[in-house]
């Protein structure tokens, strides 16, 4: 695919991402609108990011905390936004990957409420996560988030609100080949491990209830979490959206650039290599050991995630299932987040009494 026609698919499919999850509508609109190709997308989104950065730091200065927290964080989904499938051009893709990392740990004390970078032991390394806690609960459960592919800690603002608003903690992660964790630990399949080490990790801290753990996944997440609950039975309630039930059996539909992020990210050199890796993550004979509640969410026209993925995960699990299929919804049903973000919360805050 050339980069113009890459740009005509991003432009074209990923807005209702993008505005979900915290661009401004006609920031998406003029920075798309400014490009000539591809090649030009990590460029053009952090020079806009630069700009909300600016504007958030000079607020930080003048000590108007809650406009700087805000400011900053929207920086850093505008930074992410540049660097989320640019693995064409690391070095690049790198400096905004840094930056978004950067702008999200400088809003988090503003944030409301606010939030801590921590540091999860992990097979003699770590795991970079996001731990932020409702206002007035005094031992919260808590909802561990798995990111997608292309997603990262500093794009789930959004994803969080519904949560905290509801008196749930939230623990956002970054496994092996997801964000900082990228560069050295490939895409594993058996994603229970790096979940097993992250619910190890609330068992050590007193202001989190460890009996009241639920598991949040999105996109590809939308497979780790369930994999997770199906080994893992500290879970308790577990919400899959818009994940794939065999990664591998969809790769010949992906678009190319999801591929590409797929192969890079697992550490492999050839397409083919990638494919044999995504057959790894599969539910096959894994989805009927599932046996928390689950909630299940994905769009009819989703053009990533064949819906029948999430139907088919709803019938072979064991525990009671809740399948959200949005008729007019994309991937995720993003483009209709009002149909499922709150009420994927109240399921889940019921489930964690």
């Amino acid at each position: 695919m050339s980069s113009d026609d890459l740009l005509k698919s991003a432009t074209a499919h990923w807005g209702a991402r993008f505005v979900a999850n915290g661009v401004n509508l006609s920031d998406f609109e003029d920075v798309t609108a400014s490009m000539k190709s591809y090649d030009e997308w990590c460029s053009a989104w952090s020079m806009r990011a630069a700009l909300h950065e600016q504007i958030g730091r000079e607020a930080l200065a003048k000590k108007n905390f809650l406009t700087a927290g805000e400011c900053l964080q929207r920086a850093a989904v505008y930074y992410h936004f540049g660097s989320f499938l640019f693995v064409y051009d690391i070095p690049q893709m790198k400096v905004a990957h840094k930056k978004q990392i950067e702008c999200r740990q400088l809003a988090l004390p503003h944030l409301s409420p606010p939030g801590e970078r921590v540091e999860i032991p992990y097979e003699g390394k770590m795991l970079a996560g996001i731990l932020r806690k409702p206002v007035g609960v005094a031992k919260p459960p808590v909802v561990v988030m798995a990111v997608g592919l292309d997603s990262t800690k500093e794009e789930t603002e959004a994803y969080e609100a519904p949560f905290l608003a509801r008196g749930m903690a939230i623990l956002v992660f970054e496994g092996p080949g997801q964000g900082e964790a990228q560069y050295d630990m490939a895409i594993r399949g058996d994603y229970e491990v790096p979940v097993a080490a992250v619910i190890d990790y609330v068992g050590t801290r007193a202001d989190l209830d460890s009996n009241r753990v639920g598991m949040w996944g999105v996109s590809l997440g939308g497979y780790y979490a369930p994999r997770a609950a199906a080994f893992e039975k500290r879970i308790k309630a577990c919400i899959a959206l818009g994940g794939p039930f065999d990664w591998g059996a969809a790769w010949s539909g992906l678009p190319a650039l999801t591929r590409e992020a797929f192969r890079v990210r697992s550490h492999l050199k050839t397409d083919e290599e990638a494919r044999q890796n995504a057959l790894t993550l599969s539910l096959e004979g894994i989805a009927q050991n599932i046996t928390c509640p689950i909630y299940i969410v994905n769009g009819r026209r989703d053009r990533i995630i064949p819906p029948a993925d999430a139907e088919r995960l709803a019938r072979e699990v064991k525990g009671p299932a809740e399948l959200m299929m949005i008729e007019d919804g994309n991937h995720i049903g993003n483009n209709r987040a009002y149909r499922w973000r709150s009420q994927s919360a109240d399921w889940m805050k019921e489930k964690l009494g």
